[in-house]
């Protein structure tokens, strides 16, 4: 797994480039470590708006909070949260982006 580092996002490519496997969905590293509340969940939205469906984002961050701020977002974004974990002090969420809505889908409602 190859790892290129751009700022606090980076884009983390499976399988290395030359590998066999194709059509497999990219996971991008979001470090969020030492931001506080509202920052994490506002720049989650914000990475999960510029990836692909079906893409994945895996999120680092510090503040207690977002253990609460994430999984609610991410619920209402209508995407999925793949995993959460708490891993040498920091919180660590896997988010799989979700696909457009099929023709015929009810459109979904934000509160």
């Amino acid at each position: 797994m190859t790892q290129r580092r751009v700022s606090s996002v980076s884009k983390l490519t499976f399988p290395p480039p030359g590998g066999t496997l194709s059509g497999m969905a990219a996971t991008t590293l979001l470090d969020l470590i030492g931001l506080k509340c509202p920052w994490p969940a506002l720049k989650t939205r914000h990475a999960l708006g510029r990836i692909a469906a079906g893409d994945r984002l895996e999120v680092h961050c510090s503040d207690p909070l977002a253990a609460i701020d994430i999984p609610n977002m991410v619920r209402e974004t209508g995407d999925r949260l793949e995993q959460a974990r708490q891993d040498s002090g920091r919180l660590v969420f896997l988010i799989e982006k979700a696909g457009a809505a099929a023709p015929g889908d009810p459109p979904c409602r934000r509160g």
